[in-house]
């Protein structure tokens, strides 16, 4: 049986206007100007210009205008059918409006000079284009440089040839319609290595360490140590196991000091970023300087243009108005094309609205977390306070996800460096004195503390813990190995060296 209820509930959707402000206000800069470029090309009624006149509406209506009402209308110009729902749009409602529509202009970082606005990508040579111009000088025949070129497009972006001989081989058949020898392939793959870069292509890093060392003239100290140790006791060399080591290879301190610091010069990854088309740069969305005892806080424009609604468009809306106001039910403008004129209006408003919005919510985010971290802003590092979302959320009133969406991807421009917003977020710890300090100046002084300790005997994770707790941070060992870790600092028994007395 068919049970019909009615029931009644309250929802929250988002508009359409604020959905477009959302996916705007989570755009960096670089990201921001394509978005604008895009909605430029997609919307005839905004271009780029900024506005030398505030736009004026007409808006003196006559004593007529005053009484008139639409039974008049309909009889100026025949039968009330024919005036559709477009002529009734309030096209004056747009015009007249009192929000920012006809442009916005946020604040600018100090160089705005056109020639700066767009910086030319220099030409340059790809890591493949490099390798195949060399392939000449190795004096190949026709089917060993039909290998090499499969070799190098099969190189990964590091630098490492990680496909097997046989796939290889089968790309080859497939391609080309040769057989090759695996140990054809192999042949060329060695000849590949010794191009430059020294190391390229190599299948491991042992392989592309031993590459470098055999290119390495042999009147360079600890070279033919090292080859051995990387040959003879590779797992013991990961290990720093140096005694098992100095056993296996039967060298004294001092040749395998000589052999670990050559091998610590060799490059582990000799093609790395180098296969990418081309490199990211940052682009910070914020400037702040501390000039005269004043912080100054800049949203940086960048490339993005200044919009307004195109004039050619303003005076068709104007007449449209002033057709209204008198009356007319006739108009040389077709419903279709006020239908897209309206739409288009519409999303012009939206857009620039959207953007006004952004950039406020923006300096309103880094201004408050300029007033937390004044003093880091003022002398840098070492003056990090503790700060989350919710510090910002409540000092602005606005929701969590809102400061969450400004901080995330975006960078602020300081005296000290470049640095990611979320850089300045960071959880409090106590310490004995009762002060809450920034969980990143633990990290700092972690750094710090291994920076200087004996590296004949790293200290261990809990002596850290034991010397942060001497000065007065009382952390657990596991936070300690947690903080390590994600500086990236390698257990004790890796940070050991070599040190001759």
């Amino acid at each position: 049986m068919l049970n019909l209820q009615q029931r009644q509930s309250l929802q929250q959707k988002l508009s359409p206007q604020q959905i477009q402000y959302i996916k705007l206000l989570q755009l960096p800069t670089l990201a921001l100007e394509q978005r604008i470029k895009t909605e430029l090309e997609m919307n005839p009624l905004l271009e780029e210009g900024e506005e030398e006149e505030e736009l004026e509406v007409a808006e003196e209506e006559s004593a007529d205008d005053d009484t008139y009402d639409e039974a008049e209308a309909e009889g100026d110009e025949g039968e009330a059918g024919e005036r559709d729902e477009e002529e009734e749009y309030a096209w004056e409602d747009f015009l007249n409006s009192s929000d920012d529509l006809y442009g916005y202009k946020a604040q600018v970082d100090s160089n705005d000079e056109d020639d700066d606005r767009e910086l030319p990508m220099p030409a340059r040579t790809s890591m493949s284009e490099h390798l195949k111009n060399q392939i000449p000088y190795l004096d190949l025949n026709e089917a060993d440089e039909l290998i090499a070129e499969q070799i190098i497009g099969s190189i990964d972006e590091d630098g490492y040839l990680r496909r097997s001989l046989e796939s290889i081989i089968d790309d080859i058949v497939f391609n080309y319609g040769i057989v090759v020898e695996e140990s054809d392939v192999e042949d060329v793959l060695k000849l590949i290595q010794t191009l430059e870069p020294v190391g390229i292509a190599s299948r491991d890093l042992q392989e592309c360490l031993l590459v470098q060392l055999r290119a390495t003239p042999e009147f360079v100290d600890g070279r033919n140590a090292a080859i051995r140790m990387l040959e003879e006791a590779y797992k013991d060399f990961t290990m720093k196991h140096f005694s098992a080591i100095k056993r296996k290879i039967h060298v004294s301190d001092e040749e395998l000091k000589e052999a670990f610091d050559l091998v610590q010069r060799l490059n582990p990854k000799p093609g790395e970023g180098e296969f990418t088309a081309a490199q990211n740069y940052i682009t910070p969305d914020f400037t702040v300087r501390y000039v005269d005892e004043e912080m100054i806080i800049m949203l940086n424009s960048g490339n993005a243009p200044e919009l307004r609604i195109s004039r050619g468009y303003q005076s068709m809306l104007e007449k449209l108005s002033a057709e209204k106001k008198r009356g007319a039910s006739k108009s040389d403008i077709d419903g279709e094309t006020k239908t897209f004129l309206r739409n288009k209006l519409e999303s012009a408003r939206w857009f620039i609205n959207s953007i006004n919005q952004r950039r406020n919510t923006m300096l309103k985010v880094m201004h408050s977390i300029v007033e937390i971290q004044e003093e880091f802003f003022k002398f840098g590092e070492g003056n990090l306070k503790p700060m989350i979302l919710k510090d910002i959320a409540e000092m602005i009133e606005m929701d969590i996800s809102t400061i969450s969406r400004v901080v995330n991807g975006k960078y602020v421009q300081t005296e000290f460096g470049v640095y990611e917003l979320k850089y300045f977020f960071s959880e409090g710890l106590s310490t004995d004195s009762g002060e809450e300090v920034s969980n990143k100046e633990v990290r700092a002084i972690i750094e710090s503390i291994i920076a200087e300790e004996d590296k004949k005997k790293p200290l261990s994770d809990q002596k850290i813990a034991d010397a942060l707790d001497r000065k007065g941070f009382n952390i657990a060992r596991r936070t300690v190995t947690k903080y390590r870790e994600q500086l990236g600092i390698p257990v004790a028994r890796l940070r050991k060296e070599i040190i001759l007395t």
